[in-house]
C-alpha cells in the first residue's frame, strides 16, 4: 500500500511547539470496550523523550469491566501478576491536532510488552494480525463507520444526577432526514464536523434520525485502520465537545424502547493498487467477483461465532428487534436494510454493510472479526447463497444471538474464532462477556422494583 501523509507531521510539531501553539500532547490507545486511554504530555516532554522511547501505562487498562474496576480472569494483567506495566509506542501516522482541547495536539500508540513483544489481545493489535494475513494475499481492506448518538439537552453531571432519567432530548420527535430538526442541533453538529476536519478527519455529512434527539456524522471512507482510529478520536471528541457545550450524546446501542443508536460498517477489498476486487465484469459492474462472493459467504458462516466482536455488551442484543432497522436474520442482500449484510454500490464502489454492530462497538474487533471471517470464506471457497428478496425478518433464515450469553457461548466454543485469533484473544474476550453477565445478573433493575415492588 502506499505511504501515507499523517495529518500532523513530527516537523510541523516541533515548530507548533516552538512557537507556542502546541503546549500538550495526548498519547492514547483504544482499550477492550474502543475507548481511548493514556495520558497528556507537556508538549516538549514528548518530543524530547516520548517521541522516541514511548511510555507506560499499567497492563491493567487491558483487564476491567467498563466502570474501570479490576476483575478476574484475565491472563493478561491480575493481581497475582502484581499489575505491572505495558509500554505504549506512538503511531507517528496518527498524530493530529486535538482542536477540541486548546493548544493540544493526539497521537494513538500501540501496546507491547517491555521486551517489545506485542500485547496481543490489545484491540488494535488485534485488527493489525487480521490485516497482515490479508495482505498477505496481496488485499486491503477499506472500510467507513457510521455512527448513531443521540443528543440530550441535559449536561452529562445533570444526567448522572437524574440517574439518566428523564432526560430531554435535543430533538422531541423523528427528524430522520429533516433539514428544519438537524438545524436544532447544528450549533453543536457544525463544531463536531469542523474540529474533526481540523483533526485530519474528512466529514461527509451530518444528518438526523428517527429516535427524537438521534444524529448522524459520516466521515470519508478510508484504509480499515486509519478509519478505526478516527472512529475512536472522533468518538472520545464528541463527547468532550458536548461537554464543553453543556449537553450530552449517548452511542448506547438501545438507550430506549425507540430506535437504537447503530454502527453500520462499510466494507469493501482493494489490491495492492487500491483497485476494487469486489467487482465484476465490466460487462456487469453490478456483479460480484468471485473474490467478493466468497467473502460475504464467509461473513454468513462466522456472522454468529463472531457476534460478540459485533455486539460486546447486555444492551447490544436490546436492538435486535422485528421491523426496527437493526437485524434479526443471517441473510444477505441487494439494497436490503431488513438483512444483517447489505449490498451496495456498482463498479468500483461495490461493497458490503455489516448492520449488527450498534454505537458501543469496539470497532477495531469488529472489522478484525471480519478481515477474518471473509478470509475464512476465500480459504475455504465458500459458496454464496442466493440473496434475500424481500422482508428477512418474517424469513426462515439462522438467527443472530439475542443475548450476550449466547454469543458468549458461541464466540467461546468457535474453531473458526480459535483457528483466526488464537486462544489467548479467545480467553480473553470470553472473560469481558463472563464480567459483563456476571454484574448483570447480580443487578436489581428500575423493571423489576416496578413489577415487583407492591404487586408481588
Amino acid at each position: 500500500m502506499a505511504h501515507r501523509t499523517p495529518p500532523l507531521a513530527v516537523e510541523e510539531l516541533h515548530a507548533l511547539v516552538a512557537g507556542g501553539e502546541i503546549d500538550t500532547v495526548v498519547l492514547a490507545f483504544p482499550d477492550m470496550q474502543g475507548r481511548l486511554q493514556g495520558k497528556r504530555f507537556g508538549a516538549r516532554f514528548f518530543l524530547d523523550e516520548v517521541l522516541e522511547h514511548g511510555t507506560e501505562s499499567c497492563a491493567y487498562l487491558l483487564a476491567v469491566d467498563a466502570e474501570m474496576n479490576p476483575v478476574d480472569g484475565y491472563e493478561l494483567a491480575s493481581w497475582d501478576r502484581g499489575y505491572g506495566d505495558v509500554a505504549l509506542h506512538p503511531d507517528l501516522s496518527t498524530l493530529r491536532r486535538a482542536p477540541w482541547n486548546e493548544a493540544t495536539a493526539l497521537v494513538i500508540a500501540d501496546v507491547a510488552w517491555s521486551d517489545g513483544s506485542p500485547v496481543v489481545a490489545a484491540p488494535r493489535r488485534i485488527l493489525r494480525r487480521q490485516l497482515d494475513r490479508l495482505a498477505a494475499l496481496g488485499l486491503g481492506a477499506r472500510v467507513g463507520t457510521e455512527l448513531e448518538f443521540i443528543v440530550f439537552k441535559d449536561s452529562y453531571e445533570q444526567a448522572w444526577e437524574a440517574d439518566y432519567r428523564g432526560l430531554t432530548p435535543a430533538n422531541r420527535y423523528n427528524v430522520d432526514y429533516s433539514v428544519l430538526g438537524a438545524g436544532r442541533v447544528e450549533p453543536l453538529m457544525r463544531r463536531i464536523r469542523t474540529e474533526m476536519e481540523g483533526a485530519g478527519l474528512t466529514v461527509e455529512s451530518s444528518k438526523g434520525e428517527c429516535n427524537p434527539g438521534q444524529h448522524e456524522i459520516t466521515f470519508r471512507y478510508d484504509e480499515a485502520l486509519v478509519t478505526c482510529d478516527q472512529h475512536a478520536i472522533y468518538k472520545t471528541g464528541a463527547k468532550e465537545i458536548a461537554a464543553q457545550e453543556g449537553v450530552s450524546i449517548t452511542y448506547m446501542a438501545k438507550y430506549n424502547e425507540r430506535e437504537g443508536n447503530s454502527c453500520h460498517i462499510h466494507f469493501s477489498l482493494v489490491d495492492e493498487h487500491g483497485a476494487t476486487v469486489m467487482a465484476g465484469t465490466p460487462d456487469d459492474p453490478g456483479g460480484m467477483s468471485e473474490t467478493m462472493r466468497h467473502f460475504l459467504a464467509g461473513q454468513l458462516a462466522a456472522l454468529r461465532d463472531f457476534s460478540l466482536l459485533y455486539a460486546p455488551g447486555i444492551n447490544s442484543y436490546k436492538r435486535f428487534q422485528p421491523g426496527s432497522f437493526a437485524p434479526t436474520a443471517v441473510a444477505w442482500g441487494h439494497d436490503n436494510r431488513t438483512c444483517a449484510l447489505r449490498v451496495v454500490g456498482r463498479g468500483r464502489s461495490l461493497r458490503f454493510e455489516n448492520r449488527m454492530p450498534g454505537g458501543d462497538v469496539n470497532p477495531y474487533l469488529a472489522v478484525a472479526g471480519m478481515v477474518a471471517a471473509g478470509l475464512y470464506g476465500i480459504e475455504q471457497k465458500l459458496e454464496l447463497p442466493e440473496p434475500c428478496p424481500g422482508n428477512a425478518y418474517a424469513a426462515t433464515y439462522e438467527r443472530v444471538p439475542t443475548t450476550l450469553r449466547e454469543a458468549a457461548d458461541l464466540w467461546e466454543t468457535s474453531p473458526l474464532a480459535e483457528a483466526a485469533f488464537g486462544h489467548e484473544v479467545v480467553a480473553h474476550y470470553r472473560n469481558m462477556a463472563r464480567v459483563e453477565l456476571a454484574a448483570f445478573d447480580a443487578a436489581v433493575t428500575d423493571w423489576e422494583l416496578r413489577r415487583s415492588f407492591e404487586r408481588m
